[in-house]
């Protein structure tokens, strides 16, 4: 779940079962937050079972497993024929972090003090690797870029990680950081709009809600909500959660949250039963 996996489409088996290994790996990545974090630990026969009823094949199910073990998030431990998947330290505090920010999201923030973090930080054309850092890692915090070199957030607790970014991109003593507030000028609606992209995300969270907007059509809640979820965990890394007063009228990411949360809340029991019980069955 984190933002270093790797985030599925909406899952549809056609496209899973065309992606490979890598869309599995992140349909794996939310049956282990869903799922196993809670013990810790599963059966190979309960993996592939779940991945079955997505639509992935067993050759995949292994594959993803045997990559992500290798990747260091799972420590296989053979019980005689058999291999239990265990979750590593590192995987335990990646999901718990994951999952905290996953089902707290809301899709807008209502107790913004109208102070910004400002970030100023550019480098060089000839610093390649340090441009690329600053725009991969900057962002993925949820901080937005209105003009070349400039860059804002609406959360001030973000400090810590624009400083750590700007350390590793070896432009700390560079780059300068404020705290600011906007007295004058154009509307920030404009600066908003260059800033970050709302019409793109918008479009992803209308597709969210198309898709799961019909309710429990699927019967196999355990699969459904794999699916829910796997669809939803991108939002909080790629939505800058800006405050109410800065997003578009009828925002939809506000209506998506509360879609999810709702779904969730309706079929996680039922599906977390199911998962103890092909798990159980497994030992």
């Amino acid at each position: 779940m984190p933002g270093s996996t790797k985030s599925a489409q909406r899952p549809r088996s056609s496209r899973r079962q065309a992606a490979g290994v890598d869309s599995s790996r992140g349909l794996l990545f939310t049956v282990l937050g869903e799922f196993v974090l809670p013990t810790g630990a599963a059966w190979t026969s309960s993996f592939i079972d779940v991945f079955n009823r997505l639509g992935v094949e067993e050759k995949t199910a292994r594959q993803a497993l045997m990559r992500t073990s290798a990747d260091g998030w799972l420590s296989p431990e053979r019980i005689g024929r058999r291999t239990i998947w265990r979750l590593t330290s590192d995987a335990q505090k990646m999901l718990s972090e994951g999952a905290e920010r996953i089902y707290r999201f809301t899709g807008a923030t209502s107790d913004w003090d109208g102070r910004w973090l400002l970030v100023l930080a550019k480098a060089s054309e000839t610093e390649p690797q340090a441009r690329h850092l600053i725009r991969t890692r900057l962002a993925l915090a949820g901080l937005g870029s209105p003009v070349p070199g400039v860059w804002v957030s609406t959360h001030l607790d973000r400090l810590p990680d624009v400083e750590s970014i700007l350390r590793e991109a070896d432009m700390l003593d560079e780059a300068q950081v404020f705290v600011a507030e906007h007295r004058a000028g154009g509307p920030l609606a404009v600066m908003v709009s260059q800033a970050w992209d709302l019409d793109a995300l918008e479009r992803q969270y209308e597709a969210f809600i198309a898709e799961f907007s019909a309710g429990a059509a699927r019967r196999d809640q355990l699969a459904r909500v794999v699916e829910l979820v796997n669809a939803w965990r991108r939002f909080p890394w790629i939505d800058p959660l800006l405050p109410a007063e800065l997003l578009p009228r009828d925002w939809g990411g506000v209506k998506a949250a509360q879609l999810f949360g709702r779904l969730h809340a309706d079929w996680s029991a039922e599906a977390n039963a199911e998962w103890r019980h092909i798990n159980d069955e497994a030992s």
